[in-house]
C-alpha cells in the first residue's frame, strides 16, 4: 500500500476533492464523494455496486485505518494530508478526516432488474422525494429490511449527493436503483413485472397491519406535504399507519421503515 503525501491544498492531484460543498451543488459528472469511515467501508465491501477512484485521509488516521486502506484496489491512489491541509481542500472542518471519490454505477435496465427478482420480493418506490436526508433515510431502510431495489421517479433528487450517501450510511452504494420515469410510468413498470403496488397514505383505505408478506410487493411513498398524486392513489392499493390523537404526519423515511418492517422478510434478499 503506497501513501501519497499532499502538502499543498492546491495540489492538482486532489483537485476533485476541493470545495466539496460548492461542487455538491453543481455535480461531479459520474463521480460522487463518500465521507467518513462507515461509508468508505461500504464502498470497499463486496456488496458495493460502485468503484473507488481515490481516497484522501488525514495523515494522523493512516496508521489506525491501515486494515481498511489495505482493501483499496490496486491502482487507486491514497492521499494523506495534515488536518489543516485537508480542511482547506474540503472547504470546511472535516472532522471525520476521511474522503473518497467513487464512480457511480451504470444505470440499470429496470425492467430487466424487476423481471429477474424472485417471486417473493419487495421493492421500495419513491415519488417526488426532493430532500436529501429523506432520500438517504429511504435507502438506509431499504437495505436494513431487505428490499431488493429502490426505484425513483423523475422528480426525485440524486441519491449520490454527498449528504444522501452519508445519511444512508453507505446503503446508496449497495442498493440497486434507477429512475423509472414519471410516477405513473413507474407504477406501470412495476405492474408489468407483476408487482402489487401498495401506496402509503394518511387517507388510506386500509391499515398497514392488514398487509401480509408474500409475492411481489412494491411499497410506494411520496414527498412530505403534497404526498402522492390523487390519480395514483385511486389506481393502487393504499395503506396507512394509524396514529394517536388524530395526528396524521410521519417523516417519509420513518413511515417507510415501519411499512418495510411489516412486509419484508430480511432472510429473503
Amino acid at each position: 500500500m503506497s501513501i501519497l503525501t499532499v502538502e499543498d491544498p492546491d495540489d492538482p492531484r486532489v483537485a476533485a476533492f476541493r470545495d466539496i460543498r460548492e461542487r455538491d451543488l453543481t455535480g461531479r459528472e459520474e463521480l460522487f464523494v463518500a465521507e467518513g469511515e462507515v461509508v468508505l467501508n461500504v464502498l470497499l465491501s463486496a456488496r458495493s455496486l460502485c468503484r473507488p477512484s481515490a481516497v484522501l485521509m488525514a495523515a494522523h488516521r493512516i496508521e489506525q485505518r491501515a486494515e481498511l486502506l489495505a482493501r483499496v484496489p490496486s491502482g487507486v491512489p491514497i492521499y494523506a494530508a495534515s488536518q489543516a491541509v485537508l480542511d482547506r481542500i474540503a472547504g470546511f472542518a472535516l472532522h471525520r478526516g476521511i474522503l473518497a471519490l467513487g464512480e457511480k454505477p451504470p444505470e440499470p435496465d429496470l425492467d430487466d432488474l424487476l423481471r429477474k427478482l424472485p417471486e417473493r420480493a419487495v421493492v421500495l418506490a419513491a415519488s417526488g422525494i426532493g430532500n436529501h436526508d429523506n432520500m438517504g433515510g429511504l435507502f438506509r431502510n431499504a437495505a436494513a429490511f431487505g428490499a431488493s431495489a429502490l426505484l425513483r421517479d423523475d422528480q426525485c433528487c440524486d441519491p449520490f449527493y454527498r449528504k444522501s450517501i452519508r445519511v444512508s450510511v453507505g446503503a446508496v452504494l449497495r442498493t440497486p436503483t434507477g429512475v423509472a420515469g414519471t410516477t405513473g410510468a413507474m407504477v406501470d413498470r412495476l405492474e408489468a413485472a407483476r408487482f402489487e403496488v401498495i401506496a402509503l397514505s394518511p387517507s388510506a383505505r386500509e391499515p398497514l397491519a392488514s398487509m401480509a408478506r408474500g409475492g411481489r410487493q412494491a411499497l410506494l411513498v411520496g414527498s412530505e406535504g403534497p404526498g402522492l398524486p390523487a390519480d395514483i392513489l385511486r389506481r393502487v392499493r393504499t395503506v396507512g399507519i394509524p396514529m394517536a390523537g388524530g395526528f396524521d404526519s410521519l417523516n417519509v423515511a420513518t413511515s417507510a421503515a415501519i411499512a418495510l418492517h411489516q412486509i419484508c422478510d430480511p432472510s429473503v434478499t
